[in-house]
């Protein structure tokens, strides 16, 4: 995939792309009841700090992690070292067969429907998809959330989220919402990168600094209202 250099510049460096944190790794694991030496894929792993909690958390685990981002390969290379075979590749295209497959914030590309029904070829019997994905709380959501979400007109709420993941085939194992404080951690690191590469930032760069300000500033407007739902869905 092959993304404007202003994008790859600003996302190179993160601890993470996207909101998340160490306990959603861990609540997956111990409400599957996870050991031992299994095989598990984080599809579209970023730089790798999921991971870097799913190695931690399953130490027995055989762990893959796939990402469309050289750039980001790299970092998660640097970050798990032998722990983890970590490659360039389409998560859309897993090979399995993985009793996990974690998907942090990544499966709106493939399409709830379509990446779990995709996935099903790839999971182990018995095996179970985490992934967490962006929901409304509600059907009168404030003008921010609106603008917020204004890029991504497929959002739905709770309930029409687990119907597409019933489409696909699977039932849901449980749910919770990702909300607040793993967004704020994020935003805040990514408003200190945002600042360290203002000076001297062409034009380019300058337009994608502020596509990201804005971005920040409406989740500022609305932390409480704008969410992901963190799924835990076995086929059924």
């Amino acid at each position: 995939m092959e993304l404007p250099a202003e994008f790859v510049t600003l996302y190179t460096g993160l601890d993470r792309q996207g909101p998340g944190e160490p306990q959603d790794v861990n609540w997956a694991v111990a409400r599957l009841g996870l050991g031992g030496g299994l095989r598990v894929c984080d599809a579209g792993c970023g730089s790798g700090a999921d991971l870097q909690t799913l190695a931690a958390a399953l130490p027995d685990a055989w762990l893959e992690g796939v990402d469309a981002m050289p750039h980001l390969v790299a970092e998660a290379r640097d970050r798990l070292g032998s722990r983890a075979d970590v490659r360039v590749g389409d998560m859309g295209a897993l090979e399995g067969p993985f009793d996990l497959i974690w998907c942090a914030g990544a499966l709106y590309f493939l399409g709830v429907t379509e990446g779990l029904r995709g996935w099903s070829r790839a999971l182990a019997p018995g095996g179970v998809v985490a992934f967490s994905h962006p929901v409304l709380l509600s059907d009168a959501e404030p003008e921010a959330v609106a603008a917020f979400w204004q890029e991504y007109p497929a959002i739905t709420r709770r309930e029409g989220l687990e119907a597409q993941v019933a489409q696909a085939g699977f039932e849901v194992v449980d749910r919770r919402h990702v909300i607040g404080l793993p967004w704020g951690r994020y935003y805040d690191g990514l408003a200190r990168r945002i600042e360290a590469l203002k000076p001297g930032a062409d034009a380019a760069m300058a337009a994608v600094l502020e596509a990201a300000e804005r971005e920040i500033s409406l989740w500022h407007k609305a932390p409480d209202r704008i969410a992901y739902l963190l799924v835990l869905a076995r086929a059924a």
